[in-house]
């Protein structure tokens, strides 16, 4: 991996820690689910106009997109909005790499090597201390939401390693059909249905709101559309098992970000356990991405996605 295909892996990295600062201004001013649902369908609309279909099978494009698209970011954007601090946030949502390894060994029978669990089980420490923390200082339901978006993206995993694609991004953009159906009815049923809508049109009228649409822009275009084609070239030019570990780096700016712009103080017991989660995600996917020079490519893309995407996604 050469000095340019190093630093734009860090470039990456930074661009998806600092999306949680972005998450943060937009749910200043929209509600969590309609903010979602609306990430999505701007990316859908252009997509399927001017992306060429991914061929994959549908139903994995589905699952990927229920799972990835709409379950992550559903949870993860209510735990924001619910008092989840955003730099923590970063942290905990990593819990999908540990997540995405244990239902690959129980849906997919994927072998768990003992590296692997003892990785697990020291990221499953360090959140159990992060949960029990929490619930004597703050509220834990927060917490427990993101946890449930690691799940989610896990499970979009699955279905994006059954799919195959030729093209990765293809199928994270083309992905991004299926999350806007399902949140805009959620945000109906659960936060009315016209309250996303009049936040929208009164978007343009405030500074909270025009922040909240800039926040908008940066999750689309660049944590979205910039980081992911990056991050997809880097895969496809390298190992997996040499990029994967820059995902690591989106916690650190996670928390750095939040730190600076929004004035969150990470506590010492969170930054502590923190770092045994970061180690445990480590070394839980080292033995899978020590092996990623022989992978098949939809192998090379499972790995890619459990590795840290939202994507783009990430977050």
């Amino acid at each position: 991996m050469n000095t340019r295909d190093r630093l734009l892996a860090v470039s990456v990295a930074a661009m998806w820690g600092v999306n949680f600062i972005a998450i943060d201004f937009g749910l200043q001013h929209f509600p969590p689910l309609f903010l979602s649902a609306l990430r999505y369908a701007v990316v859908a609309v252009p997509a399927m106009l001017f992306v060429p279909w991914p061929q994959v099978a549908w139903k994995w494009l589905i699952g990927y997109g229920l799972g990835f698209g709409t379950l992550q970011f559903a949870f993860l954007f209510v735990a924001i909005d619910v008092g989840m601090p955003t730099g923590l946030a970063s942290l905990v949502l990593q819990a999908s790499a540990p997540f995405t390894v244990l239902l690959g060994g129980m849906l997919l029978r994927e072998r768990i090597t003992p590296i692997q669990a003892c990785g697990i089980s020291m990221a499953v420490l360090g959140m159990a201390v992060i949960g029990w923390h929490r619930s004597q200082t703050a509220a834990l339901l927060p917490v427990l939401l993101t946890l449930c978006g690691a799940l989610g993206w896990a499970f979009g995993n699955l279905c994006n390693r059954r799919a195959e694609p030729s093209n990765p991004l293809h199928l994270t953009l083309w992905m991004s059909v299926v999350p806007p159906l399902p949140l805009f009815t959620l945000s109906a049923l659960l936060e009315g249905p016209s309250t996303g809508w009049r936040a929208l049109v009164g978007a343009f009228t405030s500074t909270q709101g025009l922040l909240a649409l800039a926040g908008l822009a940066y999750i689309v275009l660049v944590a979205t559309v910039l980081a992911a084609g990056i991050w997809t070239a880097l895969m496809r030019r390298n190992p997996a098992g040499m990029v994967a570990p820059f995902s690591l780096l989106v916690p650190v700016v996670g928390f750095t970000a939040a730190w600076l712009v929004l004035d969150e103080r990470p506590d010492v017991v969170e930054i502590a356990a923190g770092v045994v989660v970061v180690a445990g995600v480590l070394l839980g996917s080292a033995a899978t991405r020590g092996t990623a020079t022989g992978d098949t490519r939809g192998e090379r893309n499972f790995h890619s996605h459990r590795a840290g995407k939202s994507s783009a996604h990430s977050p």
